[in-house]
C-alpha cells in the first residue's frame, strides 16, 4: 500500500493556525495591541479602515525590534516570552506562544516598520501569505508600526464569512476596550476611517472605566479590595441601582489578562441575591492577582479562558473561611431552600445529591443563600470534572 501521510507545507500549516488564532479583524487588533503592551509602550494608536477588512494599523512607542528580531517574529513559535515549558506557568506577559504574527501574515498583506533606540535606522518589511516580499532600511521613530491589509485576501471563503461592517467594528471595539481598560497607565487612541473616535489619556483605573463607558457610571461604582494568602482582588462593582436587564459591563481580569469564567460571574451575582431582580445584572470591573503557577492560560487559542488550580476548595477554605462542623449540629435545611438550590443549578439529580452531601460535611450551609450554594456547587462540579474536587462518594472523608 502506498504511503498516504504527508507533512503539510508551512504556508498551509500557518493558514490552519490562523483559523484558530485569527478569526476576524478584532483578533488582529487584540494580538497587535497585546504585543505593544508587552513591548513596554506607553502610547498605542489603533487605526481601522472598513471595519478592519481593508486595513488595520497599530502604532506604538515601545522597544521596537532589530532587523533580525523583526524577521524572526513572523516565524511560528518564535517568541521572546518563554524558553522552557516551565515558563508557561510563570507568565507575566500577554503573549507567549509566538503564533500571532505568523498566523496574521499567513492570511494578509503585512507592512512592518520598526526601530530600537540602539539603532540609527529602522527596518521596513512587506510580507504576503507568509513570504517576505521586500525589505529595506528606513528612518522611523522608536517602536513598531504594523499595517495589516486585506485580511483573508488569499482565503476567500473566510473573507465571505465576515459579518457586516457594523458587527465587525463592534467586535473590534470590544477587544480595544478590554486591553485599554486593564492598562490605564497607557495612552490609547482609536481611529475609524481616519476619524478619531477615542482618545484615552493615562489615568487611574476608575477614570479609565468612566472614560470608556461614560461619566454617569462613576457615582454607581463601589470599590472592592480583598486580599488573602491566595488571591488579591481590586476593582469596582456597581451598586444595585446600576443593575440592567442586558448590556451590563462585566469584566474579570487575572494578572492583567481578560478572562471569561461563568462560575466567578455567578459568585458576584450571588452577592446581590434579593437586592436586585433575578433578571438583572450589575456591572463589575474586577482585577484578580494570583500566583502565575496556580493558573493555566494555555487552554484556549484566544487565551480568554483560564484554568485555576483547585479553585473550588480554595474558594471555600480561603475566601469563605467557614469552619467545619459535625453533621449532627447544623444544616437545618428547609425543603423550600433545598428546592430553590435545585432550581438555580444545571446539575442533574444524581450529581446534585453527591455534591450536596460533600458540602454538608464541609460548610455550614445555613449561613448561605440558595444562589450562593448553587454557585459553589457548580464550581465544585467543574473542578470534579477537571480532577481536582473529590466528592463524598469517592471518599467518605471530604477535606
Amino acid at each position: 500500500m502506498a504511503d498516504v501521510i504527508r507533512l503539510l507545507p508551512d504556508v498551509v500549516a500557518n493558514q490552519i493556525a490562523a483559523g484558530e488564532v485569527i478569526q476576524r479583524p478584532s483578533s488582529v487588533v487584540k494580538e497587535l495591541m497585546e504585543n505593544s503592551v508587552d513591548a513596554g509602550a506607553d502610547a498605542i494608536e489603533v487605526w481601522v479602515t472598513d471595519a478592519g477588512k481593508t486595513n488595520i494599523q497599530v502604532v506604538d512607542n515601545g522597544r521596537g525590534m532589530s532587523e533580525t528580531d523583526a524577521r524572526l517574529s513572523f516565524e511560528r513559535h518564535a517568541t521572546s516570552k518563554i524558553r522552557t515549558a516551565a515558563d508557561l506557568f510563570a507568565l507575566h506577559t500577554m503573549g507567549f506562544r509566538g503564533e500571532a504574527l505568523a498566523s496574521i501574515v499567513a492570511v494578509a498583506q503585512v507592512e512592518l516598520k520598526t526601530r530600537t533606540k540602539e539603532d540609527d535606522l529602522g527596518v521596513w518589511m512587506y510580507l504576503e501569505a507568509s513570504k517576505l516580499v521586500e525589505q529595506k532600511a528606513v528612518a522611523c521613530k522608536i517602536g513598531s508600526s504594523f499595517s495589516i491589509k486585506n485580511l483573508f485576501f488569499n482565503v476567500p471563503a473566510r473573507r465571505r464569512f465576515l459579518k457586516s461592517d457594523a458587527t465587525e467594528l463592534n467586535n473590534i471595539m470590544t477587544e480595544f476596550e478590554r486591553v485599554a481598560l486593564i492598562h490605564p497607565e497607557i495612552g490609547f487612541t482609536f481611529h475609524r476611517d481616519e476619524s478619531l473616535v477615542m482618545d484615552l489619556r493615562p489615568s487611574s483605573f476608575r477614570k479609565r472605566i468612566t472614560s470608556l463607558f461614560g461619566n454617569s457610571l462613576d457615582k454607581q461604582l463601589l470599590p472592592v479590595q480583598v486580599e488573602t494568602s491566595l488571591i488579591k482582588i481590586d476593582g469596582f462593582v456597581g451598586n444595585p441601582e446600576s443593575a440592567r436587564t442586558k448590556g451590563a459591563r462585566q469584566f474579570f481580569f487575572v494578572n492583567h489578562r481578560y478572562m471569561k469564567h461563568q462560575y466567578f460571574n455567578r459568585a458576584v451575582m450571588a452577592a446581590f441575591d434579593k437586592l436586585i431582580p433575578s433578571d438583572k445584572q450589575v456591572p463589575y470591573f474586577l482585577c484578580l492577582e494570583v500566583d502565575p503557577g496556580k493558573i493555566d492560560v494555555n487552554i484556549h487559542p484566544t487565551k480568554t479562558e483560564i484554568k485555576f488550580e483547585d479553585v473550588a476548595m480554595r474558594f471555600m477554605d480561603d475566601l469563605l473561611k467557614r469552619p467545619k462542623f459535625n453533621n449532627n449540629t447544623y444544616n437545618t435545611m428547609t425543603k423550600e431552600k433545598y428546592d430553590m438550590i435545585r432550581e438555580n443549578t444545571y446539575l442533574d439529580g444524581y450529581t446534585f445529591n453527591w455534591i450536596y452531601r460533600s458540602l454538608e460535611n464541609s460548610l455550614n450551609l445555613d449561613t448561605f443563600t440558595a444562589k450562593q450554594i448553587a454557585a459553589v456547587m457548580e464550581v465544585c462540579y467543574q473542578q470534579y470534572t477537571d480532577g481536582y474536587f473529590q466528592c463524598a462518594e469517592d471518599n467518605d472523608i471530604t477535606n
